[in-house]
């Protein structure tokens, strides 16, 4: 032997060492490939939670049914789900039970299998969890439909969107040597937070974008200023500000998109 045998390995006798080592070599490219395709396989549910840009784009898919018709339906609803963003790619449609040939084509395709009133063989199921292909059975078209719909959602970069959290007005502008222009301040709107980015506004004009060096209550460092109360604050490596500049402060989020069913 060149390795030693596993506990559970069937010893085959052969009618000559030819014989022998042919089947030797065509098991051993087996198991060659076999530990080549062990990477990880995506399944329905971690595509879901993929949102992040740049990730999965497009879904594989393999639709094995009982009848040509339900096949068909199946397979353009799915794809009729795509947009410019995301896309179904149906690798195969076919009529019949789920076969290991299936379960090693989603391997190859990084795809995964729905089975619309037919399950898979004992063999493509042992197949398929050493494979680590995911396969879907269904009886109600409606329930594929809706599970590939929240797949494809989690696929959607989520939109960003801004909330103005706070608004000031620039009253006077103290020029201090070393230290920089430092804004006295009303707080017109909401309320100024010192962690926030920021933007200047000068006559209704966006003329920089930053952020607070420092918030200031009289003497004291604060981490935020409501409405209606005076404040002094300091742009970080900004000091062109002027009497009557407006600034206010933001907070940006992500939104979950929705596909259009």
């Amino acid at each position: 032997f060149d390795s030693t045998p596993q506990a559970g390995d069937v010893l085959n006798v052969m009618k000559d060492e030819r014989a022998a080592r042919e089947l030797g070599t065509k098991r051993q490219q087996i198991k060659r490939e076999q530990e080549f395709r062990k990477h990880h396989h995506l399944t329905l549910d971690e595509i879901s939670k993929r949102i992040q840009f740049g990730e999965v784009k497009e879904l594989n898919i393999i639709v094995k049914g009982d009848v040509d018709g339900s096949v068909e339906a199946l397979a353009d609803s799915l794809m009729k789900m795509s947009n410019e963003e995301v896309a179904v790619h149906v690798v195969r449609k076919a009529v019949g039970q789920i076969s290991e040939a299936d379960v090693m084509l989603a391997s190859a395709s990084n795809a995964f299998i729905i089975g619309f009133h037919v399950r898979p063989s004992v063999q493509a199921n042992a197949l398929a969890e050493s494979e680590k292909v995911d396969i879907r059975t269904y009886k109600i078209v409606y329930d594929a439909i809706n599970d590939i719909h929240d797949a494809l959602e989690g696929m959607l970069s989520p939109e960003i969107r801004e909330q103005i959290t706070g608004r000031v007005e620039i009253r006077q502008v103290f020029k201090i040597s070393k230290i920089g222009s430092i804004a006295g301040c009303h707080v017109t709107e909401g309320k100024i937070l010192r962690t926030n980015p920021i933007r200047l506004l000068r006559e209704g004009v966006v003329i920089y974008e930053g952020k607070l060096s420092s918030l200031k209550r009289f003497q004291d460092d604060v981490s935020e200023v409501k409405s209606g109360f005076e404040c002094g604050l300091q742009i970080a490596g900004y000091n062109d500000i002027k009497e009557g500049d407006e600034l206010e402060t933001y907070e940006t989020f992500e939104e979950k998109r929705t596909l259009e069913k």
